[in-house]
């Protein structure tokens, strides 16, 4: 198996759990190879792009044969670092937060949430799925052992939730708040504005229209 022989950029690795979740369905149903036309219309990228996003990583396919849905699983699987659990920690416990605690990411991946911490006192205490929530002022000491959280606070303490996040040695941030928080250069934030994203929704629906054939 042939390794990339540089950095992939990084719009490919956003795809790769993308294609990781659809192999992994279609190993479930028995199916033994896929090509890349069906991986196209299944994941709703272009066939040259997923021929270009396999190419960082060598020759996975073949001509004419396409691609062999358990290596491919395999090799996704140990890129993506499936065998390593990892506990997140989610911050602020309103209608979202609670969402991802029923739902929790322990049924379709390797990442948990372990760990949720809430300022309002009615919630303190209470088990929300497999999680027992707990005090924010608990952030400094009961975050040693996490380096991943959840960011569902309002927009106006994001910042200084933050500030407190990287103290204690969160190194990755997946932000749901409107807030664009800074963090140090070694601490990596994806940001999820639920609200521009329904706005450029809208916008594609009306303005690039599907044609269905």
């Amino acid at each position: 198996m042939m390794e990339p022989q540089n950095k992939i950029p990084q719009a490919t690795a956003k795809r790769l759990p993308l294609y990781y979740r659809f192999l992994n369905n279609l190993h479930f149903q028995g199916k033994m190879r896929v090509s890349s036309k069906e991986l196209s219309e299944a994941v709703k990228v272009d066939s040259a792009t997923i021929r270009r996003d396999f190419s960082y990583f060598g020759a996975l396919g073949r001509k004419g044969y396409g691609y062999n849905v358990d290596y491919l699983l395999e090799f996704f699987r140990k890129t993506l670092n499936q065998d390593k659990a990892t506990d997140v920690a989610l911050i602020g416990v309103g209608n979202l937060g609670t969402a991802f605690l029923h739902y929790n990411f322990t049924k379709n991946n390797n990442t948990r949430i372990v760990k949720a911490f809430d300022s309002n006192p009615d919630l303190v205490g209470k088990q929300i799925g497999e999680v027992t929530v707990k005090p924010i002022d608990e952030l400094a000491s009961d975050l040693t052992d996490i380096e991943a959280a959840i960011l569902t606070v309002p927009g106006s303490v994001a910042q200084t939730i933050t500030d407190s996040l990287v103290k204690v040695g969160i190194k990755g941030i997946l932000n749901f708040t409107p807030a664009r928080i800074t963090v140090p250069a070694d601490v990596r934030v994806h940001h999820i504005d639920l609200s521009v994203e329904l706005q450029s929704l809208v916008y594609f629906m009306e303005h690039y229209p599907i044609n269905k054939k």
